[in-house]
Parts: structure tokens; C-alpha cells; sequence
């Protein structure tokens, strides 16, 4: 459960539509680190932990709060933050984003995901790719979780899905944590089937969109 790097526009829309079509650019082939089986856990874990990951995961977090902050402010009543997304590239994975957002809306009280026919906040793509599944922006406040079906068939695929969502809500990856920390990604291995939040995850997500948007600076007062 690895978050994309940050690169030019141009290099990571591309990588995001050619792997939902299972098409990867021959220089992908790289991206994995050497020595380390392709599709294997610890590929999947290797990019975690980073500084460039930890920037990525922050600028995607940032990206989706900007676009939500768009909305609030052409639309100054709404007083709950929704952060909406659409599934229609990611058809085999309906039912693992739907319980997804089930368990988020369940776990926090300050931010709902809400699934749209298109457009959205971010979206969801499939296909393969070497380094798993992953969330990525364009820095313009719209962004895509890429699942990718070799790790969702090694892991538990809703596990993969929320912890990939939580990256949307703010969360970085915490690969060292245990299996009852959803952030723990695929640190505790392909056994841990715990597809929720803990209390520290949950209270995080809410501070950090406590009171719309606010407290982020992003926001503007419903």
C-alpha cells in the first residue's frame, strides 16, 4: 500500500491512466526496488517511509482540501465538509470503496465521502502495477487512488482501499504500526484483516477537519 511520488503532471496522469488499463510505460519496469520480488509485500512497502513519500501523501491531503474549499466557498451554507469521489474506473472494486466509505463515515464526524456519477474530488482507477496500489494528485485539487489487483488479492482489499482513502482524509503511511492501526498499510502482512480506523486515526481525522476547514486554514466559515 504504497502513495505515489509527486512528479510532473504530465508523467503521473499518464502512469495513472495507462496502469488503469494495465498498460505500464516500459520505464515503470525500474520503479521497484532492486532484488525485491515484483508484487511482493516488501516491493509494495519499499517506497513507504520516505521523506518524498510523507511530502506526497501531505500534498494529496492539501490538494483534496483546496478543491472541498473551492466548493464551500461558492456554496457559503453548506456546514458539513463532503469530500465526493467516482468509481467508474474502478468497476471490480464497487463493493470493497463502497464498505470503504461505509467504515470512514462511520468512524468520523467532521468530513463524509460521497460517491458522484463523475467528476468529484478524486476518483478510483484498477489495474496492475509492480508497486501496488497507491493514491496520487495533480497538486489542482483532483487526485485518483490507483488499486492494484495483485496486492488486493494478496491483502485484504477493503483493507487496501480505506487505508488508500485514509491518505484522502490526511493520514500518512505508518508501515512500522501494528494490525489495528489501518495505517499500518501492509507493515503487519497479508494475515491482518482489520479493515478499521483506530481511535488515534479517527481523532486525527477529525481535528484535522474540525470545523469545515478552518482549523486547516484552507476552509472558509460555513
Amino acid at each position: 500500500m504504497r502513495h505515489s511520488r509527486r512528479t510532473a503532471l504530465a508523467s503521473v496522469v499518464g502512469l495513472g491512466m495507462t496502469a488503469a488499463l494495465g498498460i505500464l510505460p516500459v520505464a515503470t519496469a525500474s520503479a521497484a526496488p532492486a532484488a525485491v520480488p515484483t508484487g511482493s509485500p516488501a516491493s509494495y512497502a519499499a517506497y513507504e517511509g520516505s521523506q518524498e513519500n510523507a511530502a506526497a501523501n501531505r500534498a494529496f491531503f492539501e490538494a483534496v482540501q483546496r478543491s472541498v474549499a473551492e466548493q464551500r466557498a461558492a456554496n457559503p451554507g453548506l456546514k458539513a465538509v463532503t469530500v465526493t469521489y467516482n468509481t467508474r474506473s474502478a468497476p471490480s472494486f464497487r463493493s470493497q470503496i463502497s464498505r470503504s466509505t461505509q467504515i470512514w463515515n462511520s468512524s468520523v464526524s467532521n468530513v463524509k465521502l460521497q460517491e458522484v456519477s463523475s467528476g468529484g474530488n478524486f476518483a478510483y482507477y484498477e489495474g496492475s502495477d509492480s508497486r501496488g496500489s497507491y493514491a496520487s494528485t495533480d497538486g489542482h485539487g483532483r487526485g485518483y487512488i490507483f488499486l492494484d489487483y495483485a496486492q488486493n488479492q494478496q491483502y485484504n482489499s477493503t483493507r487496501v482501499t480505506a487505508h488508500e482513502t485514509g491518505h484522502v482524509l490526511g493520514l500518512p503511511d505508518h508501515y512500522s504500526g501494528p494490525c489495528s492501526e489501518l495505517m499500518s498499510g501492509g507493515g503487519p502482512g497479508t494475515s491482518c484483516q482489520n479493515t478499521n480506523p483506530n481511535s488515534a486515526e479517527r481523532a486525527r481525522v477529525n481535528q484535522l477537519w474540525a470545523n469545515g476547514l478552518v482549523a486547516s486554514g484552507l476552509g472558509t466559515k460555513g
